[in-house]
């Protein structure tokens, strides 16, 4: 295993939380405003660090493990996740399947921490996470799917390193579709607008907001450490998949990846500034659009 490999899951624990900075800076800008900081996630997440815990009578151990333990997740599915140009750290035919798994399991041990607090609205949240999350599933497997199938590739590091082979004819199409799928499906995992509002203070129109109300201090720390991370491995596979980057230097190559997925999270503030959130069975409607995409995609492949 290469320095290089390792290098993109330090640069990815570095600088998620700055993808999230240069979202609320577009938004600022579309606003006319000056916004915050591009650091200021940092400065959140310090302060929450910093603060001690407060536990509800009603809740066990499950709802003070459960953050840490979608954090860890998320960080071992960053492990198969090729950044910067160069193979992933954990590449092998079929990793994809342990991807969306990891990703399973942050969200359901997320769900599991909302259902011990007793809260409806808590409750409330996880049912609409968990009927969004089998649409979501479906669309990200069949993007998966017609890459390597196009590709003959089974692990999304050789995907990513064929991208020659989806540069003529029907691939390019194929890349398209993939393309704006998987950032349907970015918007959707990482509760972003049109799908979800993360600054919404409304319960009942939250989705994953609404699950971590209870937390405070390192645990909700850890949750939007988490969500920044799981942001940057989507914004990472959407360039890394779709995106091709071979200009044959190492160097140039991981400065343009690191571009690329920068400009994912300013198209995410643009999305976010020109749009408004959907209707629940809007947002269902949406999902399953981009996995029809998909769909159409592996059939061309």
């Amino acid at each position: 295993m290469g320095w290089e490999r390792l290098l993109g899951v330090v640069v990815a624990l570095l600088l998620a939380p700055l993808l999230l900075g240069v979202i609320t800076r577009v938004k600022a800008r579309f606003a006319g405003r000056r916004g915050a900081p591009l650091v200021q996630p940092y400065f959140e997440l310090r302060k929450l660090m910093a603060k001690r815990a407060v536990y509800s009578r009603t809740t066990s151990w499950h709802f003070q493990v459960g953050p840490w333990i979608s954090l860890s997740a998320i960080i071992l599915a960053l492990l198969l996740v090729p950044m910067l140009g160069q193979i992933a750290p954990t590449a092998f035919p079929g990793d994809p399947f342990l991807l969306v798994y990891l990703l399973g399991v942050g969200r359901l041990f997320t769900v599991l921490a909302a259902l011990d607090t007793g809260s409806a609205f808590e409750g409330m949240g996880a049912s609409r996470e968990l009927h969004f999350a089998v649409f979501t599933e479906i669309s990200f497997f069949f993007a998966l799917a017609a890459l390597a199938r196009s590709t003959s590739a089974w692990s999304l590091s050789g995907v990513s390193t064929r991208h020659a082979l989806l540069q003529e004819g029907d691939g390019v199409l194929t890349l398209v579709l993939v393309g704006v799928t998987l950032f349907v499906v970015l918007l959707a995992e990482n509760a972003r607008i049109p799908v979800d509002d993360p600054n919404t203070h409304l319960e009942l129109t939250m989705v994953h907001e609404v699950m971590v109300l209870d937390h405070s201090g390192p645990e909700l720390g850890a949750i939007h450490y988490g969500m920044a991370l799981k942001l940057w491995l989507f914004a990472s596979l959407l360039v890394s998949l779709v995106v091709p980057i071979a200009s044959g230097s190492v160097w140039l190559d991981g400065a343009l990846w690191l571009l690329a997925v920068f400009g994912v999270g300013a198209a995410v503030g643009v999305v976010e500034s020109v749009m408004a959130r959907l209707r629940l069975l809007q947002v269902a409607r949406l999902i399953m659009g981009a996995g029809l995409l998909s769909v159409t995609a592996l059939l061309l492949s």
